[in-house]
């Protein structure tokens, strides 16, 4: 039997909602997941999570808080989500407000990278230290910055996007008109599609499926050359986003999570190299490039805990 406290973690991904209940950062019951595109906007799909979030309390009555992440900007502290990745009609929802109306619990909503960071600063690979900077590599590069024993949010709720910072002032045009996005040179397309381009010049025509962060993951392994070299220019590529961090913040550790950090030693031998070498002596000694305690947990963990936090449950070791 589970002692209190006992929270709900929603991670809220452009495909799909997913929800656990969370003992610490053990998710100890789980609902379906269910589709952001079987909807037709805002006003179903709460209602639908409601529902999902009604059936979890009836089995758990004990459950004291609700936190969720979404991958977009929020307003923390009101809990509106300004707009949602990839699922149309979310702007300036109330989220928090709605669910906690509706549900007579407290609510946290946060972006889904600071929930990340969260889970590993307090349950993962980050806990017990008071600086730390977390990034997650995927679609996009999600990041969230911990400085002083705090989650550091910025003026609009907008701070630790890591994968926005530039590495080319004169490289190519972001999203959002910034140049020389990390995002637009690592996430996981933008990988794939320069592999295939780096094995076409070596005259190898690959299919871009086989260009993927896992197939060249598994290519490397096999002592594949050009594989390797991508992974030195991955890491690079990184190291000089997260240089900048380590010379603004002075953290203690970078964590990397994501799918392209399952490449493991493949890609953070190379990133420490390349990082280590843009430092002084004050800013790396004893600093830790770090992998990601929680895989695609994370985000409902985090979510989970900054909810019990924000409610005032003391969360225990």
């Amino acid at each position: 039997m589970f002692e209190t406290p006992l929270a709900i973690g929603v991670d809220f991904g452009g495909t799909s909602v997913k929800f656990g209940v969370l003992y610490r950062s053990n998710i100890i019951d789980q609902a379906p997941p269910i589709s952001t595109q079987d909807f037709d906007g805002p006003d179903s799909l709460i209602e639908a999570i409601l529902r999902v979030i009604a059936d979890l309390r009836a089995r758990h009555p004990k459950v004291e808080a609700i936190g969720v992440g979404v991958p977009g900007f929020v307003n923390f502290e009101k809990g509106i989500v300004h707009n949602l990745t990839n699922v149309a009609g979310w702007t300036n929802i109330p989220l928090k407000k709605l669910l906690a109306d509706a549900t007579d619990l407290p609510v946290v909503v946060e972006n889904d990278a600071n929930c990340m960071t969260y889970a590993e600063w307090k349950r993962g690979a980050g806990r017990g230290l008071n600086h730390l900077v977390a990034l997650t590599l995927g679609t996009g590069i999600g990041g969230g910055v911990v400085a002083n024993g705090k989650m550091v949010r910025g003026a609009n709720y907008g701070a630790g996007e890591v994968g926005q910072m530039s590495i080319d002032w004169k490289g190519r045009r972001g999203a959002y008109g910034n140049i020389g996005a990390l995002e637009d040179y690592v996430g996981n397309q933008e990988i794939a599609a320069d592999a295939h381009q780096t094995y076409l010049d070596a005259g190898i025509d690959r299919h871009l499926a086989e260009c993927s962060p896992a197939a060249l993951a598994r290519e490397a392994l096999l002592d594949d050359k050009i594989a390797l070299a991508i992974w030195d220019d991955i890491g690079a590529k990184l190291a000089t986003a997260i240089m900048s961090c380590c010379w603004l913040l002075n953290p203690q550790a970078v964590i990397i999570g994501g799918g392209v950090a399952k490449a493991g030693d493949i890609l953070f031998n190379p990133l420490t190299a390349h990082l280590y070498s843009q430092l002084s002596p004050t800013f790396k000694e004893r600093l830790m490039i770090l992998p990601a305690r929680f895989g695609n947990e994370a985000g409902m963990v985090g979510a989970a805990a900054l909810a019990l936090e924000e409610s005032g449950v003391v969360l225990q070791p």
